[in-house]
């Protein structure tokens, strides 16, 4: 384990080099991420079929809700111990970090009871049709069995990241992606369990990596390590405050992530209505490619958050500013060639999901393009989101995150379509984004002013 931890500073070290440190392994991180996703839908797409492939973008809100439960309280819990560090505070943080986790814990339980008991409603409540409910049900159950413990691996990486070992989360990370990457085809090939297998590899593998963050930050950690809670009313009354501010800071990111399960539920629902089981087939693939901007998106708010919380704590503005500017420059980088990815590799990348030549092939090979355009404004608006989350803004975070979700969303997936035909599907998310950058770049301009 100590190996794997660097050697940081967040209050002194300049903050360019604060954020390659960070960035880097956060970044390699999450391309595990993607680069699992990605497989995981090609097993499912070659190796159960489309409808399987549309199924699992059925309960693909799911993964939305637990890495929104995962961000808020690894971002609520990270700010507020970041900022009692910065103050000398260490045990503070130790209790706020041992709340997040806990609560995070306890709310995956009880989600993962109302789901077991309640599965064709759910399945229902996401999008699927009569016709894919068999599929959809059986990704559902063993999905959510493990819940509590993927929530626990999301909290937990926040914290080790805040404990000064990026490294360390992202061996983690990759192991686990590994680990799914091998499950899948070994369940779904030679073991011939189809969809189910699929979900029992993904649950066991981020489940494992949950007990892993769990017992690093019980007994190996340097700074920030799991606390022995007082059992008393004051106590429990304490805890459930910090908690609720923990939720105000990291409410947005989780707004954000259940505003994507918005986006994948209504998407489900329009692209049934105009283009069928073929049309949400080809829309999970763009759901499948979705995660490579937002993986940007969160590798660079991941990274600077504990830098400029840190500043922040200290009422260093200079250090602040400057972790901003680095996050900018990074995200148009970023955005841009993400964009130009998915405009080059459209063919390739709709051959990886699904067999060449049938419907949704076609469907996904036109749409992904034109999809695509929206990823430079989707990481811009992380980035600067995650500013307002960084900063205890949390307000203004959870008000432009509600725009970007919501109120852009839900009308621009419903208009687009009529004015624009199925191309404007695939433009709707666009549209959102844009229009929530206008937003936040007309905010900042009159407060400037």
């Amino acid at each position: 384990m100590k190996d794997n931890r660097d050697n940081i500073d967040f209050g002194k070290e300049p903050v360019g080099k604060l954020f390659r440190k960070m960035f880097l392994p956060t970044l390699v991180a999450m391309v595990s991420m993607v680069v699992l996703n990605i497989t995981d839908g090609a097993f499912v797409g070659h190796g159960v079929g489309s409808d399987a492939l549309a199924a699992v973008n059925i309960i693909a809100p799911l993964f939305m809700v637990m890495g929104g439960i995962g961000l808020m309280f690894g971002i609520g819990g990270s700010v507020v111990a970041s900022i009692h560090l910065s103050k000398g505070k260490t045990k503070a943080a130790n209790t706020n970090i041992t709340q997040s986790m806990i609560a995070g814990f306890v709310i995956g339980a009880l989600l993962t009871v109302l789901m077991l008991t309640h599965q064709r409603e759910t399945c229902r409540l996401f999008g699927s049709s009569e016709a894919l409910m068999p599929l959809a049900n059986s990704y559902l159950v063993w999905i959510v069995g493990l819940m509590p413990f993927c929530i626990l691996a999301n909290v937990g990486m926040f914290m080790v990241r805040l404990d000064g070992a990026p490294r360390l989360a992202m061996w983690l990370n990759l192991i686990a992606a590994g680990m799914n990457m091998v499950g899948d085809w070994f369940l779904i090939f030679p073991m011939n369990m189809g969809l189910e297998g699929a979900a029992i590899a993904t649950s066991c593998s981020f489940g494992l990596e949950g007990v892993v963050v769990l017992i690093y930050l019980l007994f190996f950690s340097k700074t920030i390590r799991m606390y022995r809670l007082k059992v008393s009313v004051k106590s429990l009354m304490l805890s459930l405050r910090n908690i609720g501010y923990q939720i105000r800071v990291g409410g947005s990111a989780f707004l954000g992530e259940i505003a994507i399960s918005a986006i994948i539920i209504i998407g489900n629902y329009q692209f049934m209505r105009y283009l069928g089981e073929d049309g949400v087939a080809a829309f999970s693939v763009g759901c499948y490619m979705t995660p490579i901007c937002f993986m940007f998106g969160n590798a660079i708010v991941q990274s600077s958050q504990p830098i400029i919380s840190f500043a922040h704590g200290q009422g260093n503005h200079h250090r602040i500013v400057s972790a901003m500017r680095i996050d900018i420059i990074t995200a148009v980088l970023c955005g841009i060639g993400g964009m130009v990815f998915v405009w080059l590799a459209s063919e390739w990348v709709s051959s990886t999901f699904l067999p060449n030549g049938c419907k949704a092939w076609e469907l996904c090979n036109h749409g992904l393009p034109i999809f695509g355009i929206s990823f430079l404004f989707v990481i811009i608006n992380l980035t600067l989101i995650g500013y307002y989350q960084s900063t205890e803004k949390s307000t203004l975070a959870t008000a432009f995150t509600f725009l970007r979700g919501v109120f852009f969303m839900l009308p621009s997936f419903i208009l687009m379509p009529i004015w624009l035909g199925t191309d404007g599907l695939w433009l709707s998310q666009c549209v959102s984004e844009i229009a929530t950058l206008v937003c936040i770049s007309a905010f900042l301009l009159i407060r400037k002013s």
